[in-house]
């Protein structure tokens, strides 16, 4: 059996975990790099952290941030946020992270995706794919949810997928902060379709979202914030949980 995982999620907004609903809202949680090593700590499998206004304010990721959070974590550690090209991935790989994420700069020049594959290794390049629905289908957000792409997001993870990425994560707009549970349709519709893992995100709320996001969303990981920022659920209790409903975890 594939053993699933537990990422928390860490959207930092000036150099302060933030969190909010609906990409709105924000938040102020905790200093990142204390919150990353209290994860760490805790029985986390990997860490996330999103610099999540640098696409839209166009500027690059706060690298000495980075440096400070991958000294303190023991996990796999994916960035992103900001990441325009081949010279920001080679950045951030250098200041600790173990993988990068794309999303708006890979929607605007998809061979950015290829080209660091290809120099990098697919293991290291994730695609994250913010995504809201529209009557039966979903639509690609870029720029921090803030612009409509138009683009299919179904299409758009088999594309990611062919042109090398390693690993994608979809970000449910709708669901996001809500805490109503995953969007299982979603997840599942590209679980199906795509060889490569699929961490699901956004709307964890209780233990039983996780559990219904793995037995029918398919998922290979799934990512949280809230429920984990605030204490609500603590990682090791949800793996033991997990690990009981015959889902199999790294304990």
């Amino acid at each position: 059996m594939i053993t699933k995982r537990i990422i928390p999620c860490l959207d930092v907004n000036k150099g302060r975990v933030v969190k909010g609903t609906k990409f709105e809202a924000l938040k102020d949680v905790s200093d990142p790099v204390e919150l990353a090593k209290f994860y760490s700590d805790s029985g986390a499998d990997e860490l996330v952290f999103y610099d999540i206004t640098a696409s839209n304010e166009a500027r690059g990721i706060f690298l000495s941030v980075v440096e400070k959070t991958a000294s303190e974590v023991y996990i796999p550690f994916t960035v992103g946020g900001g990441i325009q090209c081949i010279d920001d991935i080679k950045k951030v790989l250098r200041a600790g992270a173990d993988k990068v994420s794309v999303n708006s700069a890979a929607v605007k020049n998809p061979s950015l995706i290829t080209e660091a594959a290809l120099k990098f290794g697919n293991q290291c390049i994730v695609l994250s794919i913010d995504a809201k629905r529209y009557e039966d289908r979903w639509h690609v957000f870029i720029n921090g949810g803030r612009v409509d792409t138009g683009i299919d997001a179904v299409e758009w993870a088999l594309s990611a997928e062919s042109l090398g990425a390693g690993e994608l994560v979809l970000n449910s707009i709708d669901a996001d902060g809500v805490k109503q549970g995953y969007d299982i349709a979603l997840t599942r519709l590209i679980s199906e379709q795509v060889r490569i893992p699929v961490i699901a995100s956004g709307g964890a709320g209780k233990k039983e979202d996780f559990l219904s996001i793995f037995r029918e969303g398919n998922a290979d990981a799934a990512l949280a914030a809230s429920v984990f920022h605030f204490g609500e659920i603590d990682i090791r209790e949800l793996k033991a949980y997990l690990q009981t409903n015959a889902i199999n975890m790294r304990l």
